[in-house]
This record gives C-alpha cells, structure tokens and sequence, in this order.
C-alpha cells in the first residue's frame, strides 16, 4: 500500500516536528477540500477511507499471522537443535564409559558377578541410569545385518540362512535414538553358494 513506497529522500528520522506539521497541514486541507463536496461525494470519500482502513486490517493480521509462523517454527528448530545437542553429548560422555560396560559383560558372561552381590546391584543401576537417556544396545544374534549399525569383521557360509544375519556378536553396539554412539562389531552368516 502507500506506507510500502520507499522515499530515497527519507533520511530514517520518524515523528520529528516537520512530519507532525505536515500530517496537521494535510488535515486541514483535507477537510477544508470535504467541506465543498455534495453528501454524495463525501458518501464515496467516506466509503473509500473505510475500504483502505479495512485493506489496512487485513494487510495487518496477515503480517501478525505470519510473524507467529515464523516464530512457532523458530521455537521448533531452536527444540531441534537443543535435542540434537544434547545427543551428542550424551553420546560423547557414553563412550567414554563403554569400555567399562564392556568390562562388566565381560565380568557377568564368566560368572564373576555373582547373583544377588552388590556388584550386581551397580551394574543394574548403572545399565537403567543410562537407559532413561535412551541408550540403547544392538547386535543380537540372529537379527539382519544391518550396515547402518553393525560393523562386519567376517563373513561365514552357512547352510540355511537367508539372507545375511548376525552369526556371532564381537562386541556389542549402542544407540541413542537414531544416533550410533558405536556400532556393534559382528561376525556375519551368509547362505553357502550352490
């Protein structure tokens, strides 16, 4: 509209004392102008102004509806980003306590955690604490090879698999949502070649 229309030779003052005489000038000779119209022509004027203020309204609530997408999609991606950043952060503190865990598998798989110890206890504590983080542990035997998250050290010939599956689990892989914080290290079975 009107107010769109750049002036070069604006020089960025708003409101000083010029513009106010102005406006009170352009007033005055605006209803000085009215006063010698018939009722019809200051009906049109009249209907005219009222159209521009509705136009105005309407140009109005657009911009505001527009300001408040952009912000509702700003809080988004700020929430996004925050969440992304925290992964990885979690991810970098879990590796570095990876190997403990690694530790301890070790440790349950030959019997040196014995049930019901305190030992057990923390191991316990320790898996649920970074569990509600979202840690999660892939690499099981018999599930499909999957590159994204597990790493093939080998490749084995096996009568009847379909497809390629995890045969045997080197060290275990770990997820927080969809994000690898290791990869899990596997021996994979292939079906023998006919």
């Amino acid at each position: 509209m009107a107010d769109d229309i750049v002036n070069p030779d604006h020089t960025g003052d708003v409101g000083g004392p010029d513009d106010e005489r102005q406006a009170a000038a352009e007033q005055a000779a605006a209803k000085a102008d009215r006063e010698g119209l018939s009722e019809a022509d200051r009906a049109i004027l009249d209907e005219a102004a009222a159209e521009a203020e509705v136009d105005l309204v309407a140009e109005y609530r657009d911009r505001a509806a527009r300001a408040e997408a952009e912000l509702v999609n700003f809080r988004a991606r700020v929430e996004r980003d925050r969440q992304v950043n925290r992964d990885a952060t979690v991810a970098d503190v879990l590796r570095s306590v990876l190997p403990a865990f690694d530790d301890l598998d070790r440790a349950e798989a030959n019997g040196d955690v014995p049930e019901g110890s305190a030992l057990e206890l923390v191991v316990q504590k320790l898996r649920a604490g970074f569990e509600r983080y979202g840690l999660q542990r892939v690499g099981v035997v018999g599930e499909p090879f999957d590159p994204n998250v597990h790493e093939a050290l080998m490749q084995l010939e096996v009568d009847g698999v379909e497809g390629q599956v995890i045969h045997e689990v080197v060290q275990p892989g770990y997820l927080i949502g969809e994000r690898v914080v290791r990869a899990a290290k596997v021996a994979v079975a292939v079906p023998k070649p006919e």
